[in-house]
């Protein structure tokens, strides 16, 4: 790294910035050193996210908290230590303390952070948040947190208007709170990307590319924040790998144009 590096509150105010650019911030989500400097690599990359599932499996673990939080963040920790750009870090639910799981990222140079809300009851949910906001306060850290709402991924099979409004409602709360940007991740189209940017103001949405979504050129016309991938990345990594061990077994090669990344 630069020994003249920028300071973890520097690397907050950027990300921030990123965010509320005009320009739609994109997130190829990492999971370790190797992956996050091979992303950070390329000219487009403004900042890093981790995928909490992504680093979950590289260490045999499924997603949900199973993995040890201090195992998690010896990750994280490892990642932000690779790179001087910016690293928001997918921190779960926040593993029982959200704030202090957040300042035990901070301590380690994580400039942002996803928390989930699970869809808890809306007062608890919004006190998780607002701690999350309370711990960058106190380490002097502009701590942008990228609150996610499971309103459409645990809806189940309620409408689709009342999954909306729960998303609108719990957004709203966690804005109040102090987020940055609510994370709404589902697979809809482009009516309720509207509805949400209309609730929350342009730049305070972010989602997760999914089939149904809009474009990145149409989601940054429609005022969309930051769009991110989640597990998605790993596992075309991980297709790319099985292919080309099958393909190295029928007698194949490596591939030409196979690029030194280490």
């Amino acid at each position: 790294m630069n020994t003249d590096a920028p300071t973890t509150a520097a690397r907050a105010a950027e990300l921030l910035r990123l965010h509320e650019a005009t320009e739609l911030l994109q997130l190829v989500n990492v999971w370790d050193v190797v992956s996050a400097r091979a992303v950070a690599a390329l000219p487009e990359t403004r900042a890093l996210a981790t995928a909490s599932h992504s680093i979950a499996a590289t260490f045999g673990y499924p997603d949900g908290e199973a993995i040890p939080r201090d195992l998690m963040l010896d990750m994280v920790g490892r990642i932000v230590a690779s790179t001087d750009l910016p690293v928001t870090a997918d921190l779960e639910a926040g593993y029982g303390n959200a704030g202090e799981t957040a300042r035990r990222a901070i301590a380690l140079g994580v400039v942002g952070a996803n928390i989930e809300d699970e869809l808890k009851p809306l007062g608890e949910a919004a006190a998780a948040m607002a701690a999350v906001v309370a711990a960058g306060e106190a380490e002097g850290v502009p701590f942008v947190l990228n609150a996610r709402t499971d309103a459409f991924l645990r809806g189940g099979d309620r409408p689709l208007d009342v999954i909306v409004a729960d998303a609108i409602e719990r957004g709203r709360a966690y804005l109040d709170a102090g987020a940055a940007c609510v994370f709404v991740p589902g697979n809809f189209g482009e009516d309720v990307v509207r509805q949400l940017v209309q609730a929350f103001g342009a730049r305070r949405l972010s989602l997760i590319g999914l089939p149904l979504l809009p474009s990145p050129a149409r989601l940054a016309e429609l005022g969309v924040a930051r769009l991110s991938y989640g597990p998605y990345v790993q596992r075309v990594a991980l297709t790319a790998l099985q292919d080309v061990a099958g393909s190295l077994y029928a007698g194949g090669a490596i591939p030409e144009g196979t690029r030194p990344l280490n």
